[in-house]
């Protein structure tokens, strides 16, 4: 799940990282005041989940209150990639001397959590990655052992960091590293985190990435979900609890187990077709379950032939059946469908599919097949 900007900037605060003492507004009224109690000159920052806010004209500075509140009104009617602007984050102007990138995410190749330097912050840092790799300073952290002082050192080191700031440097550091471990994140950067003309280091800007699967234990971060960066398929399939990702081809896939889905998507592509989803409904599915993953495939205009595979241990075959059933009463498709239903109560449920206009299938490679033609038969 990804955060905003401000809410970011809150969490690493609430850890020792220094941030502008700005403000969020909703109204143009809201950021005008907000600016007049700041006093000076302001930044006006659209508050959207995309990278280049500021190409699109989503970040202005304003000399007082009266510019701020104008600024604002032109932001929060814009659209950026597509997202609308709800929401403009008001913070202090700052002169800045040096812009520092500092990042921490997931290496999952290490199996360890990577914290990344580089001088060259403020701007895009997959384009420094991909032209410069090698003014990007690296450090894996050991879970168990937390960031290491020396490591913080080294970073400041190796970026070319005045001595007089590392003091500074290693506060915001170890910020970040508890912000991102106690927020279960996968990713917490500071882009640019500044040293200003006054010598101060300030994180300017922020992004985090939390874990979904670590939400339960952060409620507070929960609510803070912006639903305008997501698919409603995929909202849809949060608030029935399913698993589902959308792709690019032509085959609904309905699986119980992510392996099991894993397996079934690599099949499809073996014999030619391309899935057009990862879904998994989980163990125990129940029928009201089955009928909301089916709907939310079928919203998917480029499916051209629907794909279940069952493979009944917790979840019993005849519950999938009656969920696929009260689906199609609730919406009228001629999408073919097939149909491979084993283990607990497989007979039952395919005795219910059985005037359903169905294909059915005894094995996955064989179900599989019979979905690749299935959906070129319908193009």
């Amino acid at each position: 799940m990804k955060l905003h900007e401000y809410i970011s900037k809150d969490i690493f605060a609430a850890y020792g990282v220094p941030t502008p003492k700005g403000h969020v507004a909703a109204t143009p009224k809201e950021a005008g005041k907000i600016a007049k109690d700041l006093g000076g000159r302001v930044v006006v920052k659209a508050q959207v989940l995309v990278g280049g806010r500021g190409k699109a004209g989503g970040i202005k500075l304003a000399e007082n209150a009266k510019e701020a509140r104008t600024a604002a009104e032109e932001i929060l009617a814009m659209e950026i990639k597509g997202l609308p602007v709800r929401k403009v984050l008001i913070d202090p102007a700052v002169e800045i001397a040096t812009e520092i990138y500092l990042g921490i995410t997931n290496d999952r190749a290490a199996r360890q959590p990577v914290i990344m330097a580089s001088a060259a912050g403020g701007v895009d840092i997959e384009e420094v990655a991909a032209k410069t790799p090698e003014k990007i300073i690296r450090a894996h952290v050991n879970p168990l052992l937390g960031l290491q002082d020396y490591q913080v050192r080294d970073l400041a080191v190796s970026i070319e960091l005045e001595r007089e700031h590392w003091d500074a440097f290693h506060k915001v550091t170890q910020g970040l590293w508890q912000a991102y471990q106690r927020s279960d994140a996968t990713l917490a950067e500071i882009n640019p985190l500044v040293i200003t003309k006054d010598g101060e280091l300030l994180a300017v800007d922020g992004k985090m990435l939390i874990d979904d699967n670590a939400l339960y234990r952060h409620a507070d971060l929960e609510a803070h979900r912006d639903i305008d960066v997501e698919a409603p398929a995929e909202v849809e399939a949060r608030e029935n609890e399913l698993t589902y990702i959308k792709l690019d081809g032509e085959i609904g896939c309905m699986v119980n187990g992510a392996g099991l889905a894993m397996a079934t998507m690599d099949i499809i592509k073996l014999f030619g077709g391309e899935p057009a989803n990862f879904l998994d409904i989980g163990g125990g599915a129940n029928a009201e379950k089955v009928a909301a993953a089916l709907r939310i495939i079928l919203q998917d205009k480029n499916v051209k032939a629907v794909l279940f595979n069952i493979f009944g241990g917790i979840t019993r075959g005849d519950e999938v059946a009656k969920g696929i059933l009260e689906a199609l009463k609730q919406i009228k498709t001629d999408v073919p469908m097939v149909v491979r239903l084993v283990g607990t109560n497989a007979e039952e449920g395919r005795a219910l599919l059985a005037d359903a206009n169905m294909i059915t299938a005894e094995s996955l490679a064989e179900a599989a097949q019979k979905a690749v033609q299935a959906a070129q038969g319908s193009k």
